[in-house]
C-alpha cells in the first residue's frame, strides 16, 4: 500500500489523523459528506491486503447503496496501489438467512464484506468491524449485540456516524469516550474540514479565507435550519421529541404578508416584550387580530441596545398600532423596563410576567394550540423558525416540566418567548372599568331594601 507521503498526497488532515490512529477502538462523530469513509476504506483495504497479519473486514453501513459505494472506493485502492484483488460482486454468505454481501478478496484469501445493516448478517462472523452511519443503522442495538462476538480474538472495531439524535447507542457511546475509555474518539465538523481544505477539493482549486467562508455560508444556507446544519454538518446532536414546536408546526402558520408593518388594517393589537440586554436580544412582537386569526404585524429584534434604545423603539410601537394590552417579561433585569410601562401607558394596559416554571408552561401550550389550530400568521424568517423550534420541553429530576432552549449565536428563543407574552395579551385583555357611584339605598324591614 502507499506510503506516509501517499496518504498525505490523497487525504486531508483530518482523514488522515484517523488512518493514522492504530488504537483498537476508534470513534468518529463527523459532518456528513466529509470523505470519512472513504478514508477508512483505505485503511481497511491496507489492513486486509497486507501480508503480516492481514484480517477479514466486515462493513456495515445504514443501506446498501452506502456499502456498494464503500466495495467500489476499496476496489480502487487495490487498482491504484497494485494489490492483487478480485471484485466478487454480490454474494450470498448465509442461505439460511439470506444473507448477502459485496465482497473483494485479496491474494491472501482475506476479504472485505459490505453488508446491510441486518443484525443477523454478523452472526458467526470474525474480523475487523467497521460500522458507518451507526446512528442511522435501523436496529443498532441488535445490530451490537450481534456484531461484538467479531471482534473477539483481538480485532479492531471503527465505528463512524453523523448524528441522528440522541436517543441511540452511537451518541451514548461518544459521549462514553468524551469522558474518557477505551475508545479513541476523532471529532470533525464541516467548519474543521473547510479549514484543512475540504472545500478546495470540492471545488478543485486554492480558496481565500473569504472564500471558504462563503462556501460555508451557501453550505449553511442549503441546510434549511438551524437544527439540520448544527446535526448533520457540526456535530451536535439534537433530540427531535422534545421539541416543543414541530418545524411543520410552524411552517404551517408562515405567511409571506406576515412580519410587515405597512400591511396594518388598523385593527386591535397585542404585543409581547421579551427583555433582554448583552447576552440576549430585546424582542417586540405585534400581533393583529383579524377574524379569529392574529397576524404577525412586526417583529422588533434589539441586540444589545441600551434601556433608553429599547424604551424608544416600545414607544414607536405603541403609537403606531393600536394596542389594547401589552405584555413583558418583568423577571430580573425586566422590573424597571416593566414598571416605567406601566407609568407611560397605563396599568390597565400593561402587564408584568414573571417566568416562574408554571408560567412558562402556561404560555407554550397556549401558544401551542393556537400554532396547532392555524390561527396565527407568521413571517417565513429562518431566525424566527429556529427560535420557535429551539424550545424543548424537558422533565426534571423532580418530575416537573421545564420549557428552556439552548443559548445560540441567534439568542435564547427571544423570539418565541416574547411572540407567546403578544398571545399572552390577547388571550388576556383586561380593559379599565369606568364606573358611576351609586347611592346605597335604605333598608326598610328584616331582609328588605
Amino acid at each position: 500500500m502507499a506510503s506516509s507521503g501517499n496518504v498525505d498526497k490523497y487525504f486531508l488532515p483530518y482523514q488522515a489523523a484517523w488512518i493514522a490512529d492504530a488504537s483498537r477502538f476508534k470513534i468518529c462523530e463527523k459532518s456528513r459528506r466529509i470523505g470519512m469513509t472513504y478514508a477508512q476504506s483505505y485503511e481497511d483495504v491496507a489492513e486486509a491486503a497486507r501480508k503480516d497479519k492481514p484480517v477479514d473486514v466486515w462493513f456495515s453501513s445504514a443501506d446498501q447503496s452506502a456499502a456498494r459505494e464503500y466495495i467500489l472506493y476499496c476496489a480502487q485502492w487495490a487498482k491504484l496501489f497494485s494489490v492483487a484483488a478480485r471484485d466478487l460482486g454480490e454474494v450470498v454468505i448465509d442461505n439460511d438467512n439470506d444473507v448477502k454481501a459485496f465482497v473483494i478478496e485479496f491474494a491472501n484469501g482475506k476479504r472485505i464484506n459490505a453488508l446491510s445493516s441486518n443484525p443477523k448478517a454478523f452472526r458467526s462472523k470474525g474480523g475487523k468491524l467497521v460500522l458507518d452511519e451507526y446512528a442511522f443503522h435501523k436496529q443498532p442495538e441488535e445490530l451490537w449485540k450481534a456484531a461484538m462476538p467479531i471482534i473477539t480474538w483481538g480485532y479492531p472495531v471503527r465505528i463512524l456516524s453523523t448524528y441522528n439524535g440522541k436517543g441511540n447507542r452511537f451518541y451514548r457511546m461518544v459521549e462514553d469516550a468524551k469522558k474518557g475509555n477505551a475508545w479513541a474518539l476523532h471529532s470533525t465538523t464541516i467548519e474543521d474540514a473547510v479549514k484543512q481544505g475540504f472545500a478546495d477539493k470540492v471545488l478543485s482549486k486554492r480558496l481565500t479565507h473569504k472564500e471558504r467562508e462563503a462556501w460555508l455560508s451557501e453550505a449553511r444556507e442549503q441546510a434549511g435550519d438551524e437544527e439540520t446544519w448544527q446535526q448533520e454538518y457540526m456535530c451536535v446532536p439534537v433530540d427531535e421529541s422534545t421539541a416543543w414546536l414541530p418545524w411543520e408546526t410552524i411552517t404551517n402558520c408562515e405567511h409571506a404578508d406576515a412580519g410587515v408593518p405597512t400591511l396594518y388594517a388598523g385593527g386591535d393589537c397585542y404585543a409581547g416584550m421579551d427583555i433582554g440586554r448583552r447576552r440576549d436580544l430585546a424582542v417586540i412582537w405585534v400581533l393583529e387580530k383579524r377574524g379569529d386569526v392574529f397576524w404577525t404585524r412586526e417583529v422588533v429584534r434589539l441586540k444589545n441596545k441600551s434601556f433608553a434604545a429599547q424604551d424608544a423603539e416600545l414607544a414607536r410601537v405603541m403609537k403606531l398600532y393600536n394596542i389594547k394590552r401589552l405584555c413583558m417579561d418583568q423577571t430580573g433585569m425586566g422590573e424597571k423596563p416593566t414598571e416605567d410601562a406601566k407609568r407611560l401607558y397605563g396599568e390597565y394596559k400593561v402587564e408584568g410576567v414573571l417566568f416562574t416554571g408554571a408560567v412558562k408552561q402556561n404560555l407554550a401550550v397556549a401558544g401551542k394550540q393556537r400554532f396547532e389550530d392555524r390561527l396565527l400568521r407568521i413571517p417565513a424568517d429562518r431566525t424566527i423558525r429556529e427560535s420557535h423550534h429551539a424550545v424543548r420541553k424537558v422533565t426534571t429530576v423532580a418530575g416537573n416540566p421545564r420549557f428552556d432552549a439552548d443559548r445560540s449565536e441567534v439568542g435564547h428563543a427571544d423570539e418565541f418567548w416574547a411572540h407567546m407574552l403578544a398571545i399572552h395579551a390577547a388571550d388576556s385583555p383586561y380593559q379599565k372599568v369606568e364606573y358611576t357611584r351609586v347611592a346605597a339605598r335604605k333598608v326598610i324591614g328584616r331582609g328588605a331594601y
